[in-house]
């Protein structure tokens, strides 16, 4: 006789889990110590930069002169009439801030121009080891060391027309010239101013640029060098290449400085500027501190302060397109 075997009982299925509330993240000890570290830096920069900068785009809208300092905060509102004045090249205060502002574009042309020419050739010339090196770095960085006052009043000396050392060289000792120029007057200003500012520049040219060969490896000369290419060739296909990240930041930063430069006008004319050599900065300081018309000077300082966002601005998104092309 067949015998069956009992059916397995079924297994139960597990009981679910209930759902719990996920649990909140609770703060770690500490996690205000970076917000309390970054704070004094931030208010710095509040009070430094940002309520000056508010402070001066609400004068240019405000007539504030000589008669009107004392109580300032009450100056009466003018809108936009400052800056009416300043763009009205038929105005004698329109014109005059039109020629400081070609002054300035062909003063900032040439200096950043010359002074990113000489630290490109003093970077390149020291770029392979030789004896003496370290010493001729030593030389090049002197101007950007030295102190800028100290450096420029140096400066106004030597370009001093009967007691300075530049007409004493020109005229006594190599006979170049046959009388003494003014050199801090009249056309030659601006010459003068030029060469000074690239003096003050350049060695910071060369700081950069040599920092940025030291990314690019030997064997990449080497083999150039292997194929045939000359010293030019190497440079143009290999070193310019190479040094491009390093020459966009470089060229942006010292158009900011030399378009903005106060520094080396002020000390090397003096508040007398002649108008070979009236940089916009200092213009725009003349015509507030002189002549005491505050919401003026204010106006052309926020125009100054769009010109340079405006260049800025193109001039990196300009940059940002090319690189995606490539």
């Amino acid at each position: 006789m067949a015998t069956t075997t009992p059916a397995a009982p079924p297994v139960p299925a597990p009981a679910r889990a209930p759902r719990t509330a996920p649990a909140r993240r609770t703060r770690r000890s500490g996690w205000w110590l970076p917000y309390a570290l970054l704070a004094p830096a931030v208010l710095l920069e509040l009070l430094i930069h940002l309520v000056p900068m508010l402070t001066g785009i609400w004068m240019s809208f405000t007539q504030l002169t000589r008669f009107t300092l004392r109580d300032w905060t009450s100056a009466p509102w003018v809108g936009l009439r400052n800056y009416q004045v300043a763009l009205d090249v038929d105005g004698a205060v329109g014109r005059a801030l039109l020629e400081s502002f070609a002054v300035t574009c062909a003063y900032t042309l040439l200096v950043v121009g010359t002074a990113w020419v000489l630290g490109m050739a003093a970077a390149v010339a020291l770029q392979r080891p030789f004896r003496g090196r370290s010493l001729f770095r030593t030389l090049f960085l002197v101007p950007y060391a030295l102190p800028v006052y100290a450096g420029i009043v140096t400066w106004n000396f030597m370009l001093q027309r009967d007691t300075g050392v530049i007409n004493h060289l020109l005229v006594e000792n190599l006979g170049v010239l046959d009388d003494r120029p003014f050199w801090l007057i009249g056309g030659n200003a601006f010459a003068s101013v030029v060469v000074v500012a690239t003096w003050r520049l350049w060695p910071f040219a060369f700081l950069m640029l040599t920092a940025g060969l030291q990314s690019v490896p030997d064997d990449v000369y080497e083999a150039a060098a292997m194929d045939g290419a000359h010293a030019f060739r190497s440079w143009w296909s290999i070193t310019l290449p190479m040094l491009r990240p390093v020459n966009l930041v470089l060229v942006l930063v010292m158009f900011l400085w030399v378009f903005n430069d106060f520094t080396t006008p002020y000390v090397l004319f003096g508040t007398a500027q002649p108008p070979a050599g009236d940089l916009i900065s200092f213009h725009i300081y003349n015509a507030s501190f002189l002549t005491w018309n505050f919401g003026a000077g204010a106006a052309m300082s926020v125009l100054l302060l769009l010109f340079l966002l405006l260049v800025t601005g193109v001039y990196l998104i300009t940059l940002n397109r090319r690189s995606r092309r490539a």
